[in-house]
């Protein structure tokens, strides 16, 4: 990491009430010094000055609000100075082009000011991460869960297990320097029984559902039927507004189509798909293979029914697989008696109307509790990403391979090799071929 002092602009360019300029490194201090007239010699750490603003040549740009944080009690752990303006176009521009030519400023890259705090110790991977998260948080559960990470949910669960292992490896490079000396059998036990237990929490954390990626992604819930079930008015019902085309003409939706929600708090797409029906025709054909491609890698499949035709047969190769991810449910209800209503109610299928918005709540309720079930069974720390998981199927490997009834020198090896794996994920050892892919993800200024 370099020592050049950078500048960004934290909050969204454009026409804004206010502005917030973040400059962070060493010679912080030189961009109040230069573009206002405060005195740095006395200002306090984490007090808000008002000041004018100005411009190389001394000229007035704006007046604002200026900040300090000094080193290393700052989100960088550097000396840090907010300056924050209004937010119109042309003083942007100008604060931007001011701090650009002051001599050792450069602009941020992205995610480097993250990137600052975690080669400062202020945060590690995992938080980093988390914060990630949180500034890409569109829903109230995405918030939650981020928030978990970013305080260090996921840090302080990986950590205790590489304290552990840290340990077992400091026993036995110990004996390893002294060949002549035999393991008690007592510390044998003891060794092989944490390694047992680390690899036990491990598995149990992989074993959970991968809801904490689908969380970060979206829940993909796949509508299938025959045509004209009604798949795109109910698509449309869902989100309350025009989002597919919808005609009386059998085979209108060709492609699937994605819809994103907000569903109690859970992040969802809802994904239209062609009719599945026997035809000929090539591009249809398509369609529906992509349809049940999309059913195949979906959370929930909702089956839509016809109630003037139910017909199950579209859906009985996939029941078969994937039997507990399916939600039946009968369309066009306002058409069928109360006699037709009540028995396919006593089959568990939901009834709705699509065209009237007739038992869309319910419908919307029965997906939500479905979501929700898969985070009650997935208690505790969520795998928020697939790096993550890849790096603990190998650490679960590696203990797998632990004994303490072949050589030493080996036994050692794997718990250094496990160890060492988890700390891939914090970014407790050097790590750099991940950090430009991490911290690329974020904003500028961020």
């Amino acid at each position: 990491m370099n020592n050049d002092t950078i500048y960004a602009l934290s909050t969204v360019a454009g026409k804004s009430g206010v502005a917030v300029f973040r400059i962070s490194g060493p010679a912080a201090l030189q961009a109040v010094r230069r573009l206002t007239a405060l005195d740095i010699a006395r200002l306090q750490p984490r007090y808000a000055y008002f000041a004018a603003l100005y411009d190389l040549e001394g000229r007035q740009a704006d007046k604002g609000l200026v900040l300090y944080f000094k080193a290393p009690a700052s989100f960088t752990g550097e000396d840090i100075v907010e300056i924050h303006s209004h937010g119109s176009k042309a003083v942007i521009a100008c604060l931007l082009e001011n701090l650009g030519n002051i001599e050792g400023f450069r602009l941020a890259e992205p995610g480097e000011f993250s990137k600052r705090a975690f080669y400062n110790g202020k945060m590690d991977l995992t938080e980093a991460e988390g914060l990630a998260d949180l500034i890409d948080s569109e829903t109230r559960e995405q918030q939650k869960y981020a928030l978990r990470q970013m305080n260090g949910e996921l840090k302080n669960l990986y950590d205790g297990w590489r304290e552990k292992l840290v340990e077992i490896l400091a026993y036995l490079e110990a004996y390893i320097d002294f060949p002549d000396e035999e393991l008690p059998d007592d510390l044998v036990s003891r060794l092989e029984n944490t390694v047992f237990k680390v690899a036990d929490e491990i598995d149990g954390h992989l074993r959970q559902s991968s809801c904490g990626e689908r969380l970060r992604e979206g829940f993909r819930v796949v509508i299938l039927g025959e045509p004209n079930a009604g798949k795109s008015s109910l698509l449309n019902a869902l989100a309350k507004r025009e989002a597919v085309i919808v005609s009386d003409i059998a085979g209108t939706t060709r492609d699937a189509v994605d819809v994103y929600m907000d569903i109690n708090g859970y992040p969802v797409i809802f994904t239209d798909t062609a009719g599945l029906r026997e035809t000929q025709e090539q591009i249809e054909r398509r369609g529906i293979e992509i349809a049940y491609d999309k059913a195949k890698n979906a959370d929930l499949v909702i089956a839509l029914l016809n109630g003037e035709n139910v017909n199950l047969l579209p859906f009985v190769d996939i029941e078969k697989e994937y039997k507990n991810n399916m939600l039946y449910v009968v369309n066009k209800s306002d058409k069928l008696s109360k006699e037709q209503c009540s028995f396919l109610s006593d089959k568990a299928y939901t009834l709705i109307s699509a065209k009237y918005q007739q038992g869309i709540d319910v419908l919307l309720q029965k997906i939500s509790t479905r979501i929700a079930e898969e985070f009650t069974a997935s208690s505790g720390a969520l795998i928020t990403r697939r790096r993550y998981r890849e790096i603990l199927n190998d650490v679960f490997k590696d203990l797998q391979r632990f004994n303490l009834h072949k050589s030493i020198e080996l036994a050692a090896e794997d718990i250094r090799l496990a160890a060492r794996n988890i700390g891939k994920i914090t970014g407790r050892i050097e790590v750099d071929e991940i950090l430009d892919k991490i911290f690329g993800s974020f904003c500028i200024g961020k």
